[in-house]
């Protein structure tokens, strides 16, 4: 075999680890947290005008026990069919492009710096914005939906319906794309950019449990910072592509400043609290188990 063909496998290899290992890390995370990602949209598109609404949700608890009593038990995994088709390929393009776009930003250095972490997240979450945008669309107006699970419409349901009437473009499926992009970039730059920085300033321990439980700390601790920064882009996707996004929303620093306007600053924070009980432990789990599966792919298809 040449050199050259010997350096195509390998690449290629490698970016099957990558893509392998990023899926897998995609699938675990989603299928556990997707109840907190449910209660979170449904805060942020909540408005005080509505507050007299006898479904208005007053914390997490209360939003949980109203949507079991009147939607049952499913109802916690409303819109779960989006994320599922699309979160195995979306994390491994969030983690192969991450990758590459390191090697990019290392500018013919040997180690990867800080700035290369953060920049590579950032560029790595700007491709996975435009990639699950439609996904996410989907997605929202499922979860806005309060009626009980047999009575809601199926994802091909309103994805046709969404298509019918508003095409693929930025009023339909691609509907929120700036926001969608704004926030998966400002969160993977601060994700990536702590968790491998300060990973590399930790020694490796010799004990396993030791070192799963250091790697879960500094990725729940990424996911939670991360959360708290790019929430206001968060609050402005869901108020675009949800039902009333048709009405009063269009484009993403101008449905930040009606929001901070009619509701108050904290209003862009709407739905922080079970971003942070999805995207803490949801951010330690991906980086965790595309941590072990990188390595174990990496050992069991090693030359």
């Amino acid at each position: 075999m040449s050199q050259d063909s010997g350096k195509s496998t390998s690449l290629l290899k490698q970016a099957c680890i990558q893509i392998g290992a990023g899926g897998s890390a995609g699938f675990v995370e989603v299928c556990i947290m997707h109840p907190m990602d449910l209660v979170k949209t449904r805060f942020q598109l909540q408005v005080k005008t509505i507050r007299a609404d006898p479904a208005y949700y007053t914390g997490i608890g209360d939003c949980m026990k109203k949507m079991y009593r009147n939607e049952g038990l499913g109802a916690f995994w409303k819109g779960i069919l989006p994320p599922i088709v699309v979160e195995t390929p979306k994390r491994a393009v969030k983690f192969f492009t991450f990758e590459q776009y390191k090697q990019f930003f290392l500018f013919g250095a040997n180690t990867p710096t800080p700035l290369t972490f953060s920049c590579a997240g950032f560029f790595a979450g700007v491709t996975e914005g435009i990639l699950v945008n439609p996904f996410e669309v989907i997605k929202v107006q499922l979860q806005s939906n309060r009626k009980r699970m047999k009575d809601s419409p199926s994802t091909s349901a309103v994805t046709r319906e969404i298509i019918r009437k508003y095409g693929f473009g930025l009023n339909g499926l691609n509907k929120g794309l700036t926001a969608t992009v704004m926030r998966n970039a400002v969160f993977n730059s601060f994700y990536f950019g702590f968790y491998h920085s300060v990973k590399g300033y930790i020694p490796i321990c010799d004990d396993p449990w030791l070192e799963f439980f250091t790697k879960v700390g500094i990725g729940f601790t990424s996911g939670t910072l991360a959360s708290c920064l790019n929430i206001p882009f968060d609050v402005a996707k869901s108020r675009i592509q949800g039902a009333q996004g048709q009405i009063q929303y269009n484009g993403t620093l101008r449905t930040i400043s009606i929001v901070y306007q009619q509701e108050g600053f904290g209003a862009l924070y709407k739905g922080l609290l079970p971003k942070i009980l999805r995207l803490g432990p949801g951010g330690a789990i991906m980086l965790v188990v595309y941590d072990y599966m990188h390595t174990y792919l990496t050992e069991t298809f090693a030359d």
